[in-house]
């Protein structure tokens, strides 16, 4: 039995020249499909950690640099690679392109896009699709070694994807703006074996729903405008939440839904997708029970550096009481934004229109004042 486990890496190892030799494709698509026949193989996940970022890590911020090296410090058996501004379309067009998978809708849409956000999701997808590992966004921390995602209880052959609860109030599913983000599935961290399904129909979906928003707004897609809960509901953890449902549901052959997580208190797997609990990758939230960093079951550090695209893809604004996401989910506080949106709209217009005049009238004397202020300030000094 001893002599058989020493000889498996080989016969692995001649499996995969064979394969090698026998392709006809391209030399990136022969890599892809080592990659892949590896994972069949073995069962195991590549051993790798992916990034997405404006540019590559030699001129990265400290901030990020400091980041960026908890992955490598943690898990130096992996192969660490952060795609960029420079080289992303390189890679789709490589992967995706004739030499590729053949899909020139994918490179097209992507070639096309031009909001970051947008981008920067689907962009996460298609490489996790064709090679797999590990994806983490640019400002997430690694706090504990990738060997700790799949608990001791679980076959890593078992599994084809790790994922974690980022956001569980259920309670709030009909609220008109809370809704569709009251359950959702994390997507700035987790890995996955290459080429799963779930991760192509998540795919096929995107490009369906960004041409559709292109004929529908009547622009080019490099001038679709998008709002915060279009980009969640179209390549966002909305998204990826339903489309994890979805691949649940038909592998396993009966309807899977967010009840099965609601409140999970351990890693639950489901048709070869396991599940981990908020605290593994999105503790410290401030709500649905994540906990904090400092629990053995948290995995990563979310310090949400780079979430700056809602600047640009804004929520939902009332005139008179704001966003509503600023009660981060705060029972009370959304109950009392509610009331007050409600008798706000049964008013007349024209009290609609004075009290938000006196409101905005209000708060440019507070900024005059905190502007008087520190000229003052800067004057003593």
């Amino acid at each position: 039995m001893k002599a058989i486990r020493k000889l498996y890496p080989l016969c692995v190892a001649c499996m995969l020249f064979v394969f090698y030799l026998s392709g006809s494709k391209s030399p990136n698509a022969m890599g892809d499909d080592i990659v892949y026949k590896a994972t069949i193989i073995t069962g195991q996940f590549p051993r790798k950690i992916w990034q997405t970022w404006r540019v590559d890590p030699l001129t990265f911020e400290e901030k990020y640099l400091y980041i960026a090296r908890t992955w490598i410090q943690k898990n130096p058996g992996y192969r660490y690679e952060v795609l960029t501004d420079q080289n992303d379309l390189y890679y789709v067009e490589t992967h995706f392109g004739p030499a590729g998978l053949n899909r020139p809708d994918i490179v097209h849409v992507y070639k096309s896009l031009t909001a970051r956000i947008i981008k920067a999701d689907l962009l996460r997808y298609l490489v996790m699709y064709v090679e797999g590992g590990v994806y983490t966004d640019i400002d997430v921390e690694a706090l504990r070694s990738i060997d700790r995602f799949i608990p001791d209880r679980f076959d890593e052959r078992d599994i084809d994807m790790v994922i974690g609860v980022e956001i569980d109030e259920p309670e709030w599913r009909d609220h008109p703006i809370l809704g569709s983000k009251s359950e959702s599935f994390c997507q700035w961290t987790f890995m996955a074996k290459p080429r799963l399904q779930l991760l192509m129909s998540l795919i096929d979906g995107i490009i369906d729903w960004i041409l559709e928003t292109s004929r529908s707004q009547g622009v080019p897609i490099a001038n679709i405008q998008l709002n915060f809960d279009e980009v969640l509901g179209g390549t966002g953890p909305s998204a990826f939440t339903k489309a994890v449902l979805a691949d649940m549901s038909a592998r396993s052959g009966q309807t899977v839904t967010w009840k099965t997580f609601h409140n999970l208190a351990e890693s639950k797997l489901i048709s070869g997708i396991l599940v981990l609990t908020v605290e593994a990758f999105a503790a410290g939230q401030g709500h649905s029970d994540s906990g904090n960093h400092n629990a053995r079951t948290a995995l990563v550090k979310h310090h949400y550096h780079a979430s700056l695209w809602p600047e640009s893809h804004p929520r939902f604004k009332h005139p008179m009481y704001g966003e509503i996401e600023r009660c981060n989910w705060d029972d009370d506080c959304i109950r009392v934004w509610d009331d007050n949106v409600k008798i706000f709209d049964s008013l007349p217009k024209d009290e609609q229109i004075r009290q938000v005049a006196a409101k905005e009238a209000r708060e440019a004397t507070y900024r005059d004042i905190l502007a008087e202020q520190r000229l003052q300030e800067r004057t003593t000094d």
